[in-house]
């Protein structure tokens, strides 16, 4: 996904990969990462994939709240299977899923290009802000 986006150099991105590799593992161990995969059958190939990570959430009052919040990330279609509902698919597999488990929302950030999945889906955009620290931009180089 990220080597897709072309943003990062390839030393940054294998950094990266190591590191997440390391928080997935110690994420799937505490029962907090799920990932979903589609499959063309009946060769049994892999075209698309997606993770739930139920994120800490902090106690609010909200019949929303909980210990955690189911966030779908690191999405990703083959190419080739692009357009045809493989994204959409592992969505709505991710949202059956969460409320499955009584969770009553789920959430995620969307790219430009995976806004439209989602829309679609019936995802809505949500008020988060941020702001960009001054500093020495991170994972360019």
């Amino acid at each position: 996904m990220f080597r897709e986006i072309g943003r990062w150099s390839p030393p940054v991105l294998a950094r990266s990969e190591r590191a997440y590799r390391r928080w997935a593992r110690r994420e799937m161990a505490a029962h907090r990462l799920f990932g979903f995969v589609a499959e063309d059958r009946p060769e049994g190939r892999v075209v698309g994939s997606g993770v739930v990570w139920l994120q800490p959430s902090q106690p609010r009052p909200s019949p929303l709240a909980r210990n955690s919040m189911p966030y779908i990330m690191s999405m990703f279609t083959e190419p080739s299977y692009r357009g045809r509902g493989v994204a959409s698919s592992l969505v709505r597999l991710m949202v059956h899923w969460a409320a499955a488990r009584g969770y009553r929302r789920v959430f995620l950030h969307a790219s430009r290009k995976g806004r439209p999945v989602y829309e679609r889906l019936g995802f809505e955009p949500g008020n988060e802000m941020r702001l960009d620290l001054p500093g020495r931009a991170r994972g360019r180089s």
